[in-house]
């Protein structure tokens, strides 16, 4: 029986509701009823899927929930209570298919297969009924399949459990084998949350009464998963680990704390439930630091995360973002190395230092280079293989997968032997090292697998010829039985005198003869009675009489008998194959390992060669000296459309390590701000940066208030939202920190907001310390640069140019003297009153005082009259485009042409 939380679904009925419907249902129904019965009360919270030959099935309210999510036929079986049973089933061979939609709406499903072979149950009794078991329980976390999980991107399972007033995270992929454990100081659930970014998180029932850490859990409240406490035990925990990887001390794991081990022990008490008993392959645990701690992830909080747009723009997509745009990876495992390592940056310089030494390697060796990607790009996902093998999901292609993949680290062997012309860098070495050697294991698998292998092991034929005796003498068994049948059917026809006679096989009757209805009465009529031939009547149909005769029975039963010995061999080999993969799973673990470090570094290297970019100095100072650094996204969006990025520079050092940037509106200043926040956490990533140099001391912490948006759902305006990203950053920022404000206080009042903001550089600059880059439209805070001994002010520099605005997308010393923000409205298209009107009230409020200003405005206010043609600065485009006209020098064409373009002057020109 498999007993697991309750999943806060929409889609779930309480445990107490379901376990009183199914008693109530299960009084006075078919066995096969009271079967289902019995599997649905141990499974209150899941869609059960009821394996009935070759679909799965649903009833009663499962299969009403899943006919709606998955827009297949409600029908109805027999009744219940007066009432006919809801039903809906799906193809087995599709299951997957349709479990990734259900899982994507938050459902989860216990997989219920028929465990006794029917012939085994009809010799119980005549009613009796085939035994079924929950042989899985499948939830967002706990997915193997391919088919169900991103290539590209890991799907971590994780917990949270809280011990001695401290809480720890644990977290782990179950298609990879990976674990992790990391301590969680007050305040550091959230980043954790949204750097790990589980699919599912089991969190015990106490700490979500707890109104304090239920708003920590923010966008990951949807995946939640409720446990009792007691399943989240530390003392339960640690017996866990050490039985699971049979230790007598927990020291080599690096000393867990109690949360620690109660999280990782519930994690692995869920999956082994789940999976109903058979745990996969884990990894030995890897301790993350605490944050803030030495050796620690960059810190990165929720909103930052987002807004920098990492691995997933705001719109929630891979196209687009930070991750989309660096990752030249060409193996899966490579692209989830790559992009675990974006989203927790490194802050030990030894460790950065050695991942750029790798990439500067490959980066210095075009030829070598392009030979490693070469053989990475045809080595398959062995992680995910391993983890099916482990857990008796696994086909023969997960075989052949882990044959290819092995085989890869021979040819890279060979390649970097090669191309030595000296020590390898020390990642480079080590990644080396992991792949091992495996020509035995190769050659076994490459002999024992043929050329065309099934997807289930079951099905037989995935066997090469001249690996096993036994089966290859079945096999001819099997084979020269056909072909007797082959010859039968001929001697049959020629018998009865019937050219069109056929031998067919089907699962119900086995092998049959057939032939056309208006020739049955030559095999049954009284003529065939007189030559005593041999056939027996099985069935009629519309256009054909099926027959069966005693020979055909014998060698129906030669051929059952052979091919089911050697479909018996192949699942015993088959297992022998497995159990020798398991046995060296430690070592192909390494291997993969060793790959996916591998091609993460001669993918950076190959991005750097193909963009441009530069090796960033890494250090312990506070540095932040860029020259000419560019906003990857950016230029790589420019550059597919044929533009250029205006590269700019950047120099945070101890004099000016505030910098107040002004600027109009489209002028760049997000995009400044932006771009130096990723150079930081591209360089701590270990990748080269988008710049002509860059010198960084390494960033513990990184924050932004960029944008914001109101949270409806926990009712909070948008300048709310604005103020928490703000308080967060005041109250968390280090002198080691580095922050990036862009816009600050314009949801309020205007003098609110500027006090708000003058306030925030002050308490930036005296007390976080921090490296900072602040963009504003209050022009008032430049007066701070005489108060403020570290504070530089910049601007983004425009060019007017006949009365338009040219935006140069340069930073340069000094302040913006105006917005522009009539000329970016016009641009969006207001109405031409609207904007006359707008310069009118900026021409008056920038004449003197306000009060008096605002005073005057509101006496004059044009209710009952238009406003005034907007006042022409200068000639038209239209007058312009006429004027540089000769129209002695047009041809038919271009003059035709010109007319089409001067209308649309003139449509623009009012």
């Amino acid at each position: 029986m498999i007993s697991l939380g309750s999943r806060r679904s929409p889609h779930s009925m309480s445990n107490k509701t379901a376990s009183k419907r199914a008693t109530a249902e299960s009084a006075a129904v078919t066995p096969m009823m009271a079967q289902w019965h019995t599997l649905k009360r141990a499974n209150p919270e899941c869609l059960l899927f009821f394996r009935m030959g070759d679909f799965f099935e649903l009833f009663f309210d499962d299969a009403v929930a899943a006919a709606a999510a998955l827009d297949i036929t409600l029908t109805t079986r027999g009744s219940h209570g007066g009432a006919p049973v809801p039903m809906a089933g799906v193809p087995v061979h599709a299951a997957e298919l349709y479990l990734s939609r259900l899982i994507r709406r938050d459902f989860r499903v216990a997989i219920c297969e028929q465990v006794e072979d029917p012939a085994a149950a009809r010799k119980r009794g005549p009613k009796a009924i085939v035994e079924r078991a929950v042989v899985r329980v499948v939830t967002p976390g706990t997915l193997t399949e391919d088919s169900l999980l991103e290539p590209r991107r890991n799907n971590y399972l994780a917990a949270l459990a809280e011990a001695q007033n401290t809480l720890g995270l644990a977290w782990l992929d179950i298609s990879t084998g990976e674990l992790w454990l990391q301590p969680l100081p007050a305040g550091t659930l959230a980043a954790a949350l949204a750097r790990v970014s589980p699919g599912e998180l089991l969190v015990p029932e106490h700490l979500l009464q707890r109104p304090d850490l239920f708003e920590l859990f923010g966008d990951h409240q949807s995946i939640l998963t409720p446990l009792p406490a007691s399943r989240l035990d530390s003392a339960n925990g640690a017996r866990r680990l050490m039985t699971l990887y049979q230790v007598q001390a927990l020291d080599a794991f690096g000393d867990p704390t109690r949360a620690e081990l109660a999280a990782a022990g519930g994690l692995i008490d869920y999956v082994e439930l789940t999976q109903a008993g058979k745990l996969p392959r884990l990894e030995r645990p890897r301790r993350m630091p605490p944050p803030g701690a030495s050796g620690a992830a960059m810190e990165i909080d929720p909103a930052t995360r987002r807004n920098l747009e990492l691995t997933r723009t705001l719109s929630g997509e891979r196209k687009g973002s930070l991750l989309a745009l660096i990752d030249t990876t060409v193996t899966n495992g490579g692209g989830r190395l790559l992009a675990a390592r974006l989203s927790a940056p490194l802050t030990g310089i030894a460790e950065i230092k050695a991942r750029l030494d790798a990439v500067d390697y490959f980066h210095q060796a075009a030829n070598l280079r392009a030979d490693m990607r070469a053989a990475l790009r045809g080595s398959p996902d062995m992680e995910r293989a391993l983890s099916r093998l482990s857990i008796g999901r696994a086909g023969p292609r997960d075989l052949a997968t882990i044959r290819d993949g092995l085989s890869a680290t021979e040819a890279i062997h060979i390649i970097l032997g090669q191309a030595r012309d000296g020590p390898l860098p020390a990642d480079v070495e080590a990644d080396r090292r992991r792949l091992g050697s495996h020509g035995t294991l190769i050659d076994r698998l490459t002999r024992a697998l043929g050329p065309t292998l099934p997807l289930n092991a079951r099905d037989g034929g995935f066997i090469a010829p001249d690996y096993a005796v036994e089966l290859d003498q079945q096999r001819t068994l099997r084979d020269e039985s056909r072909r007797l049948i082959a010859g039968l059917q001929q001697r049959y026809a020629d018998l009865a005198g019937i050219a069109s006679l056929k031998i067919r096989h089907n699962n119900v009757l086995g092998y049959y003869v057939e032939v056309p209805a208006g020739q049955a009465t030559k095999l049954i009529g009284p003529e065939a009675q007189a030559d005593h031939l041999p056939f027996q009547h099985r069935q009629t149909m519309a256009n054909a009489v099926r027959f069966s005769t005693p020979e055909l029975a014998e060698l129906a039963d030669k051929i059952g008998r052979a091919a089911d010995k050697a479909l018996a061999i192949e699942q015993a080999l088959f297992a022998d194959l497995v159990g020798e993969v398991l046995a060296r799973a430690a070592d192909v673990s390494h291997a993969a390992a060793g790959l996916a470090g591998l091609d993460v570094a001669c993918a950076l290297a190959e991005l750097a060669v193909q963009n441009d970019y530069c090796r960033p100095r890494i250090d312990d100072s506070l540095a932040f000296d860029i020259i000419g650094g560019r906003h990857p996204v950016v230029e790589a969006a420019l550059r597919a459309g044929g533009g250029a990025f205006v590269a700019n520079a950047c120099d945070l050092s101890a004099a000016q390590r505030v910098w107040l940037l002004t600027g109009p509106n489209m002028a760049g200043k997000s995009t400044f701000l932006r771009q130096n926040a990723l150079l930081a956490i591209l360089a701590q990533t270990g990748s080269f940066v988008p710049a002509e140099a860059a010198h960084i001391g390494v960033v513990d912490r990184l924050f932004s208030r960029v944008g914001a948006a109101d949270d409806l759902a926990r009712g909070r305006s948008t300048f709310m939202v604005e103020m928490v990203e703000a308080a967060t950053i005041l109250n968390q920022a280090t002198a080691r920190s580095f922050v990036i404000f862009d816009e600050i206080g314009r949801g309020t009042a205007t003098f609110d907001g500027l006090s708000i903001a003058w306030a925030t550089v002050e308490h930036l600059h005296d007390t976080n310390r921090a490296r900072a880059l602040f963009a504003t439209h209050y022009h008032e805070l430049t007066s701070l640069a005489a108060k403020l001994a570290s504070l530089a002010c910049f601007t983004m520099r425009v060019k007017d140019w006949q009365g338009d605005v040219v935006f140069l997308h340069e930073v340069a010393a000094g302040t913006a003297d105006r917005s522009y923000g009539i000329h970016v409205a016009r641009l969006a298209g207001l109405p031409p009153p609207v904007i006359a009107r707008a310069e009118q009230v900026l021409a008056l409020l920038e004449q003197g005082e306000q009060a008096g200003a605002l005073t005057r405005l509101s006496e004059d206010l044009p209710l009952f009259r238009h406003a005034a043609p907007p006042a022409r600065r200068g000639p038209s485009p239209l007058a312009q485009k006429l004027a540089a006209t000769d129209a002695d020098r047009l041809t038919p064409r271009q003059a035709l042409e010109l007319l089409y373009e001067l209308k649309d002057l003139a449509a623009q020109d009012g």
